[in-house]
């Protein structure tokens, strides 16, 4: 582990720093259940341990054979998005066939209110002889993104790259599960000239009447092909915006950031807006496709011509040593950091330096930004770092800001949880990270030897960690206690959410479950 031994001091800092955490008991609207997008709930009351109970051919479960389960249904074929439950809802995106779906179920009792159904977007299998991934994925994984939900509004990108603005109310006069309202919806491929990599997982913040959302936009390697071909790959738009603002009232875009990031994206850009106060002034936090995190100038009120985001500060979230000399070709080397590639040094065992991009959402607290690279499993095991960012200055702060980082971990795709001066960050290799908030020092560090592509949720003095192998429960805390395994018939690529003393957890297999105390 490296560190820089700048850290911020003050018994005010100590005493908010012990004691915070970000969602508070009650609803869950969004991703990470708040603006700042710290995993974490003062909510209490939650169990140790749960069984799932038995599956019926209905797509419901047998209670008779669960404990302490609320109710159990299928919602569709798939699930990988998070969900967000608001005002008696649950809001969960999935797929259905090659269709990607948008569910709003009764909080109470699982049953289905409405649902919104599209086929994914077709787009080309080869562009100048490379294959392109966004031909086929978008029909494996259907709808990723968490919802934002305000009011009556349920805010989310589709499997086609579109936001889309539904009512969350079903038709009045509805006795069955109805199809949802759209109230608006803007296409970014064809409105804006986004040509996205992968699946779109950019979840929305909300902010008055400012929707904010990441476009996707990026660059498909072929990591897993020939990597010296692929420094001769034209990156497809490199003109299309990286983060954009709408007015969640029409869907009309109000403004774009003002990056020139094209020819340095490593590959996609999967990773949600964060947001925070400093002092007097709101800014909007980004992991951006290079590497880097980017705090923009928020909006004041709802611009009536596009305008462009004012860059604060950006840091440098890959460290020197794991970028090839200065001058060189990087492309190939970050292609050879896939285990899949013939010839790789990557022999997936950890021990690999290379690049890698930032999928995790920025977690904004006490006016420090917490963050990880990585990549996802597919691509292997490599080294990765975990950063605690001073938030508070300007321009490029990749000295300035840095008050910790912590290089024993692996690649990650995770958002990292933050509760009673810990961090709690798990990697792809299958480990949990327990680190000290102020410090980044490692107090113990659990094994389960299973992939991770979900996040931790902190809450009641557990942490929950979801697995392709089922979710783990940990004591949270400096000691390192296993309290329980919960096997639910298939991966965990979701993370849990708790919301009103129910925790909701979803599987690849379609299935959601939510989870109370008995």
């Amino acid at each position: 582990m490296h560190q820089n031994r700048r850290t911020m001091t003050g018994a005010g800092l100590f005493i908010a720093m012990l004691f915070a955490v970000s969602a508070s008991a009650g609803d869950w609207p969004q991703w990470c259940g708040s603006d700042g997008k710290n995993m974490a709930s003062s909510e209490r009351g939650l169990p140790g341990s749960f069984t799932p109970g038995e599956k019926r051919t209905d797509g419901t479960i047998d209670p008779a054979t669960a404990k302490n389960v609320k109710w159990g249904v299928r919602v569709c074929t798939a699930l990988y998005s998070t969900p967000s439950v608001v005002g008696g809802k649950v809001f969960i995106g999935g797929k259905e066939s090659d269709n990607g779906v948008f569910a709003c179920l009764d909080a109470a009792t699982g049953k289905l209110l409405w649902k919104w159904k599209a086929p994914p977007k077709r787009f080309p299998n080869l562009i100048d002889g490379f294959h392109i991934g966004i031909h086929e994925i978008p029909a494996q994984m259907g709808v990723c993104s968490s919802a934002a939900v305000d009011g009556d509004r349920v805010y989310f990108v589709t499997n086609r790259f579109e936001v889309v603005c539904l009512d969350a109310n079903p038709p009045p006069a509805a006795t069955q599960p109805a199809d949802a309202r759209v109230i608006w919806s803007l296409d970014m491929v064809d409105q804006l000239g986004v040509f996205p990599c992968d699946a779109a997982n950019g979840s929305p913040v909300i902010d008055g009447d400012l929707l904010y959302v990441q476009t996707s936009n990026g660059i498909d390697r072929n990591t897993f092909q020939d990597a010296s071909k692929e420094k001769n790959r034209k990156f497809p738009a490199p003109a299309a915006p990286n983060l954009i603002v709408l007015d969640k009232r029409t869907g009309r875009l109000v403004a774009t950031d003002d990056l020139h990031i094209a020819k340095d994206i490593l590959h996609g850009q999967w990773s949600s807006p964060a947001m925070g106060k400093i002092a007097d002034r709101k800014l909007v936090f980004f992991g951006a496709g290079d590497g880097r995190c980017y705090a923009f100038e928020a909006l004041s009120a709802v611009p009536d011509k596009p305008v462009r985001l004012k860059t604060v500060w950006s840091y440098d979230c890959i460290p020197q040593e794991y970028k090839p000399a200065a001058g060189t070709d990087w492309i190939t080397p970050y292609c050879l950091g896939d285990k899949r590639v013939r010839g790789t040094p990557n022999n997936h065992d950890g021990a690999f330096v290379g690049m890698s991009e930032i999928i995790g959402t920025p977690v904004f607290l006490n006016n420090r930004i917490y963050l990880a690279i990585g990549r996802d499993p597919e691509h292997g095991r490599g080294r990765g770092a975990m950063h605690c960012i001073d938030a508070t200055g300007t321009g490029d702060i990749t000295r300035s800001g840095k008050v910790w980082t912590n290089q024993d971990l692996d690649r990650t795709l995770s958002t990292a949880s933050i509760a009673n001066g810990l961090v709690y960050i798990s990697d792809v290799a299958g480990r949990l990270h327990c680190l000290d908030a102020d410090t980044g020092k490692s107090y113990w560090v659990h094994d389960t030897r299973c992939e991770i592509w979900g996040s931790t949720l902190v809450a009641d003095g557990k942490v929950y960690m979801p697995t392709s192998r089922g979710l783990w429960v940990l004591a949270a805390g400096k000691e390192l206690k296993e309290l329980s395994r919960i096997n639910l018939g298939a991966k965990l690529f979701a993370s849990p959410v708790v919301a009103n003393g129910t925790m909701y957890i979803a599987s690849t297999a379609g299935w959601l479950w939510a989870i109370e105390q008995k």
